[in-house]
């Protein structure tokens, strides 16, 4: 029979050092092996939101565009052969109640919005998710900024905020905002 390790110091913080690095190995194996499957689930959810948010196309030009106060926005130009049919837009906000709000909003050629969807947020359920309801989502469509104010009707524009969700509300119009920016900037191909 092996002898006990008498209880000293150096004996417990040798212990602990293996027991953390054994510990430290397995989640860093965890990791490498769920990365490249998450990276591709994410990748088929933006590509379904793209398909969702603007007319059929045959090809896909991308563009990234930094737009001040968001992360770098992504413009995807769908053409039918030669004609632009719609852009959509991976836009996204850091002012949610819950951090960040990002989500895909479908431009026509023509400037009105067509679609939103593909949303990742972490607002209050029952109250901040509702931005994904039709109910909220429909007062945008068909709707362009040129002559539609991107802001909820309390900051003088014309969106109806959710109840009891004004912040949540504010933020997806600074991300819709955000989209049109970076088409402005990024140019309508």
């Amino acid at each position: 029979m092996a002898k006990k390790l008498d209880s000293s110091f150096v004996n417990m913080l040798l212990s602990l050092t293996l027991i953390s690095a054994g510990m430290a190995a397995a989640l860093a194996l965890v990791y490498i092996s769920t990365k490249g499957p998450i990276a591709k689930t994410e990748k088929e959810k933006t590509e379904r939101a793209v398909k969702n948010v603007i007319p059929p196309f045959d090809r896909l030009v991308t563009k990234k565009i930094a737009v001040e106060g968001s992360d770098s926005i992504t413009l995807n130009y769908g053409f039918k052969s030669d004609s632009l049919v719609g852009i959509a837009v991976e836009t996204n906000t850091s002012k949610g109640f819950g951090g960040k709000i990002k989500c895909v909003i479908g431009v026509l050629p023509n400037g009105n919005i067509n679609n939103i969807g593909g949303f990742e947020m972490r607002e209050t359920p029952g109250l901040g998710t509702k931005l994904k309801d039709p109910k909220f989502l429909t007062q945008f469509l068909g709707k362009n900024p040129t002559n539609f104010k991107l802001k909820v009707k309390k900051d003088g524009g014309q969106v109806d905020a959710i109840t009891a969700a004004t912040v949540s509300s504010r933020a997806f119009c600074d991300a819709a905002q955000n989209a049109f920016t970076a088409i402005e900037k990024g140019g309508k191909k």
